[in-house]
């Protein structure tokens, strides 16, 4: 009997000491997770995290992770409202509008974020890599059909805010100035800030009012925008037929050539990856900031250009294999490993949760979910006839349309998990907003007083 005891005690421990190091939190044991929870509690408690890049990383790195985790396994938001990216984002916006982060907190993640741009070297890794990946003729065919899309989503948000506007007794003209253009426009630096100086110098009216009005509705939509699409995702999965899974081009066999023939790599194809990645985005900067803004009122984003140049790139043939299968892997780190980060610094340094409440009456939210379907059944309906996948063109051409630019993109992106679609969102984001302000300048005409 003692010896059967004896033996017992260790099999329940061995049983317990198996969950914990078998239960992982961002690919971590437990155990040492829960040590590197208590590092940053601990800072927080005591106010000492470092106010740099390093601490900046520590603190999202384990405040994503956690969070992460949880919006992965949380029945129904893991597969209907977009998982854990969403999760981090809503958690870490929500934690800064009730006062529970320090403020030396926010300003270190917000310097991750706005000072080193952060953001802008996750989209340029991604932009190039998401774009190198395509075949050059796949390439080619796609940005022919992509504008056409674009316009269809304009339309069909137009259309289903006219209708909104009726149901609400909202004049056709109130419905385009500050319904339909800010939701389309492309963000809030390249759309809401522009149409608000493009309406001032058209109309003489407050910049500062519309801008106010404009970055509400748009805030509004951006939320709608990323639970449409987690709710495409959801479809996509019940009607296989009608994506494809990230590749936006129907009845293509391009991907799957390439699949075939990877090369084999080193991290040597990966550096020169981020180098390639780094010097794009340094010439994109030079050209939309001094060579070349832009022409007229429409002003050229740094990710625009990189857009173009990278296409350009691939087209021309000028990188190897071997490098753009580097970049490849480079923008699925970023993808993979990193999301979860930079989703932590939307969270706080992208997001006024106070703003969203204020804004989010029931005519403004009907409204502006009206609008954001709209896009979405216009880009599905003219990427078909483009010979587009519908989900992925109402992802893409419609909702990152309706967003709020960069981090709007990647906010729905991952929600809809087809991050490889970024090339795309930014061509609706950026390109797509410029033509909305030279349509705004038309309305604007038209209908200002």
């Amino acid at each position: 009997m003692m010896n059967e005891k004896t033996l017992a005690l260790p099999a329940s421990k061995a049983s317990d000491s198996g969950f914990l190091t078998h239960f992982r939190v961002f690919g971590l044991p437990l155990p040492l997770y829960l040590g590197l929870f208590t590092v940053i509690l601990v800072a927080h408690m005591t106010d000492t995290l470092p106010n740099n890049i390093v601490g900046g990383f520590s603190f999202m790195f384990v405040i994503g992770a956690l969070f992460g985790e949880i919006g992965k396994r949380l029945p129904i938001f893991n597969k209907y409202i977009g998982g854990a990216p969403i999760m981090i984002f809503l958690v870490t916006a929500w934690l800064v509008h009730v006062g529970w982060l320090r403020q030396n907190e926010i300003n270190t993640v917000t310097e991750v974020m706005k000072k080193t741009d952060f953001l802008d070297l996750f989209i340029a890794v991604l932009l190039t890599g998401s774009i190198l990946a395509v075949n050059r003729k796949l390439l080619i065919k796609s940005l022919i059909g992509y504008i056409p899309s674009i316009l269809a989503a304009v339309l069909g948000a137009a259309i289903m805010g006219i209708i909104g506007g009726m149901l609400f007794g909202i004049p056709v003209s109130r419905v385009l100035m500050l319904y339909v253009l800010p939701i389309m426009g492309g963000g809030n630096g390249a759309g809401a800030i522009p149409l608000s100086e493009i309406y001032h110098s058209v109309t003489g009216g407050s910049k500062e009012h519309y801008y106010s009005v404009a970055i509400a509705i748009l805030t509004i939509a951006n939320v709608v925008a990323i639970f449409a699409a987690a709710i495409l995702n959801g479809i996509g999965q019940k009607r296989p037929s009608l994506t494809g899974n990230g590749e936006l081009i129907r009845n293509s066999n391009f991907d799957a050539q390439a699949q075939s023939n990877t090369p084999k790599i080193s991290a040597k194809e990966i550096a020169i990856g981020l180098m390639l990645s780094a010097c794009v985005y340094t010439l994109s900067s030079a050209l939309s900031k001094h060579i070349l803004p832009g022409f007229g009122d429409v002003k050229i984003h740094t990710f625009a250009y990189m857009v173009v140049i990278v296409a350009i790139i691939n087209a021309c043939g000028w990188c190897s294999n071997e490098i753009k299968e580097g970049s490849k892997q480079l923008a699925s780190f970023f993808t993979t490993h990193l999301l979860w980060v930079l989703m932590v610094g939307v969270g706080i340094a992208y997001t006024d949760l106070g703003e969203i409440l204020n804004a989010l009456t029931f005519t403004n939210l009907v409204v502006s979910t009206l609008i954001v379907f709209g896009a979405i059944f216009g880009a599905a309906l003219g990427g078909w006839l483009m010979g587009f996948y519908p989900i992925e063109s109402a992802i893409s051409a419609g909702l990152c349309m309706a967003n709020r630019g960069g981090s709007g993109d990647l906010e729905v992106l991952s929600a809809a998990n087809r991050m490889s679609l970024l090339s795309y969102a930014q061509i609706s984001s950026r390109l797509g907003g410029g033509i909305v302000l030279v349509i705004a300048s038309v309305v604007f005409g038209m209908f200002g007083h």
